[in-house]
């Protein structure tokens, strides 16, 4: 290699590493999740700690009353739970799944965000023992629509 190319492929090289560091700041970022929870509230503790499990950083804010800021995020009162996140532009209702929230988050439909409606005893925070039943993760749009996002 000559001496001409040397500073040119270092160049390229820092410009490679900077971009790729950029990337990585920025996607550790986008995966910080805001968790609104009522205070005391066990599950939400065991959902969040879930969360971190998966990667997430967690940032939680606790509040006496949660439901004026369900209402600020839209979400559907049929689709409410104890509990409401937000991550990269999207709202995320109750005890939805780490896998179910990459995914929104890698894919980027035009959806306002998933509710795992109620308290459903085999989600993730809630985990009672027993037999796992059954629950819907529902997409719901700024306009309230509702529609299937995954079956557990």
């Amino acid at each position: 290699m000559n001496r001409l190319n040397k500073p040119r492929l270092s160049l390229a090289l820092a410009l490679l590493l900077t971009l790729t560091l950029h990337e990585t700041v920025w996607a550790a970022a986008s995966q910080t999740l805001t968790l609104v929870k009522n205070k005391g509230c066990v599950c939400c503790e065991r959902w969040a700690a879930d969360m971190k499990a998966h990667g997430f950083a967690v940032k939680t804010v606790e509040m006496a009353d949660v439901t004026p800021f369900k209402d600020q995020q839209h979400v559907p009162v049929a689709l409410r739970s104890c509990h409401t996140a937000t991550i990269g532009g999207y709202v995320i209702e109750g005890h939805v799944p780490a896998d179910l929230i990459r995914k929104l988050l890698k894919d980027k439909p035009h959806l306002a965000g998933l509710a795992s409606p109620g308290m459903p005893p085999s989600a993730p925070g809630m985990d009672l023992p027993g037999k796992p039943v059954p629950y819907q993760v529902m997409a719901f749009g700024a306009d309230g629509k509702t529609t299937l996002y995954a079956q557990r």
